[in-house]
């Protein structure tokens, strides 16, 4: 399975053999990522940046885990909206490019709409 379409025929053949698509709604799936995103996020709770970088193996394999959880939801929710991730994920690419060139931006963690305040100020 090393394609999104690949994950996505399994995952939807492994919703339909367990009849779990009624319950598969974008709300649902939605609300079920969130809950994944939170349960990733639990793992580097109180870490420092420098200890993120370095879990242990079975943490390692943990995180893992959580971000396959978010990936699967990510795709089912795709397929049940009918949004190609590929090609939205490239638009937002290049939107993210104009919003955040890198001669303007580089080194920064500013919203790119703090960029476009400065810009109109004069400074």
């Amino acid at each position: 399975m090393d394609t999104v379409e690949n994950l996505n025929a399994a995952l939807k053949e492994f919703a339909i053999e367990r009849d779990w698509e009624q319950f598969q709604s974008p709300k649902n799936l939605s609300m079920a990522l969130i809950v994944e995103a939170a349960e990733l996020v639990e793992h580097f709770q109180w870490l420092t940046e420098e200890q993120s970088y370095t879990l242990s193996k079975e943490k390692h394999q943990e995180v893992g885990y959580e971000m396959a959880d978010i990936l699967l939801y990510l795709i089912r929710l795709s397929e049940r909206l009918e949004v190609d991730l590929i090609a939205a994920a490239k638009e937002k690419i290049e939107i993210n490019e104009k919003r955040y060139p890198a001669d303007k931006v580089r080194g920064s963690t500013k919203k790119y709409s703090d960029y476009s305040e400065v810009e109109d100020s004069g400074c």
